[in-house]
């Protein structure tokens, strides 16, 4: 049996890198990202390099009017709340839907485990574990349409989730317990239960994102955790 392999083209494999170094912060909204720089930076055809430039622009990270160069997109409070908020109607009612059937999703159990692991290492290494957790719970509705919801968000979601772990914004164990007391909820069955301690959970991190990086901080973001009176 032949085996099959996906090959990574490099139209990804260079929106992949440039993904990885705006999420690291290598990359700002004051460096012009221009297709003839990119092109000779990446050795690769101008075409090639301006596929990967729009790419990212369709993720949300990048931004350019026409004939202008791309550059970063800015993260200001408006825009944090619209994809917090976002992420919020999507995933309230995935909640709801796994609560009826008490689908506990053996990839968001995992993921956060493997967040208790990290809990003593960099910040940024909850990132991608709690990406996992979240996203796991979309697919464990098995709704194809949802999931591509998800993840037309998701560039914009880590980019967020990467703010606020670079500023030691929540606490890690907070984010675990959380987590847990969520898969608990849906076990039981209590969906309205599991999507209110969502808001919560996602309430937080939004308006303390927020207030970080010029805002007014809501309501949300000094309110006890209901786990931790």
């Amino acid at each position: 049996m032949v085996a099959r392999v996906t090959a990574t083209s490099i139209v990804d494999a260079i929106a992949n890198d440039l993904r990885t170094r705006i999420l690291e912060g290598e990359l700002t909204s004051e460096v012009a990202l221009t297709e003839t720089d990119m092109a000779a930076s990446y050795d690769v055809a101008r075409p090639t390099a301006k596929a990967a430039i729009e790419k990212l622009v369709a993720e949300g990270l990048l931004v350019r009017g026409a004939h202008k160069s791309a550059r970063v997109a800015e993260l200001g409070p408006d825009s944090v709340r619209d994809i917090y908020l976002a992420r919020a109607y999507l995933e309230s009612e995935v909640l709801r839907r796994l609560a009826l059937t008490r689908t506990v999703p053996d990839g968001a159990v995992q993921a956060n485990l493997d967040i208790a692991a990290v809990a003593g290492d960099s910040a940024l290494a909850v990132v991608e574990p709690d990406m996992r957790f979240h996203t796991s719970l979309i697919d464990a509705v098995g709704n194809e349409r949802i999931s591509k919801m998800y993840r037309s968000l998701v560039s914009e979601v880590r980019l967020c989730m990467t703010r606020v772990q670079s500023m030691n914004l929540l606490d890690t164990a907070l984010i675990q317990a959380e987590h847990q007391r969520l898969l608990e909820l849906i076990a039981e069955g209590d969906g309205p239960g599991a999507a209110r301690l969502l808001d919560e959970h996602l309430g937080r991190a939004r308006e303390r994102l927020a207030a970080a990086i010029g805002g007014e901080a809501g309501p949300e973001a000094h309110r006890p955790s209901t786990l931790h009176p």
